[in-house]
């Protein structure tokens, strides 16, 4: 398998330099204009989620209080996981929507994340490859339309979650929370009523190679 891979992301890689230098209206120059404007828009694109964590602008909430602060201060639970890590178990009554969707295209970047997850970390993990969701605030907007609703999100470790925030403060969203540590740091009694077959601590767990990958993808969106 990660010889097959290997040399599909070669001639994939192969294919796409050609396809450049056979374009007779892109130059040197410009892309190395193209390149300079996508790491300045990366850059200056409205506040990363660290910073809106510890500037109080989205407020930290730990799963043992969460709970208490959903009942008594009215936070919905917003879960930013994907499906396939959903349906092992959920808090009953959350909403939901994917951060990251499985990512079916066989293109060069595809291939690359393919290519390190057999190749070279030699692990499987079960775990599909993904995607950054792009209608991820329009679909939030559809479910939660009001932008002062208090919003608590959570994925499984709290890493996706923080980027979800920023996408929600910068979007115009008013009451942020942050599930820190996610689900994985929850107890047995932290949230009421657990739908699904598997504890909510361990739904997420899906071994190194799946987290090094998720935070490769999250390197590309963030400031997006």
């Amino acid at each position: 398998m990660a010889t097959q891979l290997n040399n599909q992301f070669k001639t994939s890689i192969l294919n796409h330099k050609t396809q450049k230098q056979n374009n007779p209206f892109t130059t040197t120059t410009q892309r190395k204009r193209t390149i300079k404007f996508q790491v300045i828009n990366a850059s200056s694109n409205g506040n990363n989620g660290k910073q809106l964590i510890e500037s109080g602008k989205v407020r930290t909430i730990w799963p043992k209080e969460a709970f208490t602060i959903m009942n008594s201060e009215g936070f919905i639970l917003l879960d930013v996981r994907p499906n396939w890590e959903r349906e092992k178990a959920r808090v009953k009554g959350s909403l939901h929507v994917p951060m990251f969707v499985e990512d079916k295209d066989n293109g060069p970047l595809t291939l690359v994340k393919k290519w390190v997850h057999f190749g070279y970390i030699g692990l499987w993990t079960g775990q599909y490859f993904t995607t950054f969701n792009y209608e991820f605030l329009s679909q939030v907007e559809n479910v939660v339309p009001g932008k002062d609703t208090k919003v608590l999100v959570a994925c499984g470790e709290g890493l996706r979650s923080i980027t979800a925030a920023s996408k929600l403060y910068n979007g115009g969203y008013e009451n942020v929370g942050w599930l820190a540590g996610g689900f994985n740091r929850s107890k047995d009694n932290d949230f009421l009523a657990i739908e699904g077959k598997e504890k909510l601590q361990y739904a997420t767990i899906g071994g190194a190679s799946y987290y090094f990958l998720q935070l490769l993808i999250l390197l590309q969106v963030v400031g997006k």
